[in-house]
């Protein structure tokens, strides 16, 4: 099995927008094709939260429903008291890491400076693939 995605809510919102530069949107829907990725429970929260139109809305909940969404473990809550603790993030970002590394996922998001403290958490910019 090659590399898992975890997809951060910008880029789900941006590759479904289509702002998404064409190398980076269909970079993000080879990933898509290849189902190797996943949301973070709190992506779900995040999108569904969004205040669009009803059309919109069902974009989103199309989106989520074929995709894995990684709930809340007990290791994944675990690891997000450590990142807190050790890097002092905001906890939605702490849970969306500690749900990569716990499951051993590649983040792919646009707010790179967020998580580029974590070591060992990788990280891709969708708007620098090239495909």
């Amino acid at each position: 099995m090659g590399t898992q995605y975890l997809i951060d809510t910008n880029t789900v919102i941006e590759f479904l927008g289509g702002t998404l530069p064409p190398g980076g949107s269909i970079w993000v829907q080879n990933v898509i094709n290849n189902n190797s990725h996943y949301l973070s429970v709190i992506n779900q929260i995040e999108l569904l939260s969004y205040n669009g139109s009803a059309s919109e809305n069902q974009i989103l909940l199309d989106f989520i429903a074929a995709t894995n969404v990684l709930s809340l473990t007990d290791d994944v809550v675990q690891k997000t008291i450590n990142l807190r603790k050790q890097y002092k993030i905001k906890l939605p970002d702490a849970i969306i890491a500690a749900t990569a590394l716990v499951y051993d996922l590649t983040l792919v998001t646009r707010n790179i400076s967020d998580f580029q403290k974590i070591e060992s958490l990788v990280c891709i910019n969708a708007h620098e693939q090239v495909e």
